[in-house]
């Protein structure tokens, strides 16, 4: 299994806006030289309907792909899927490669 890593928007945002790092075709690079392949995601942070968390996403990072696919509704920092409803953190999850 792949090392992956979780990069938060407003982090991301950061890093872009001071010149530490770049966002294009699907790659991040970091300023000091670290690659990665990323794919948006987001962090599933908590459950909050009070109806439980069945399909054990709290703690877990998915892929807007892999969320879409169980029928995931997401606005800004807002997850619906049925009836649950789950704060979650956007960003991007990212796979190194190249020189490290």
């Amino acid at each position: 299994m792949e090392n992956r890593f979780f990069f938060p928007q407003t982090a991301l945002d950061q890093w872009m806006s001071d010149g530490s790092a770049e966002l294009r075709d699907g790659q991040l690079t970091l300023s000091a030289g670290r690659k990665f392949r990323v794919a948006e995601a987001l962090r599933v942070l908590r459950e909050v309907s009070g109806l439980g968390d069945e399909l054990d996403l709290v703690g877990r990072v998915k892929t807007r792909e892999q969320l879409a696919e169980i029928g995931a509704e997401i606005v800004e920092t807002s997850m619906l899927i049925g009836d649950a409803a789950y704060d979650v953190e956007p960003g991007w999850v990212g796979v190194p490669f190249g020189l490290q």
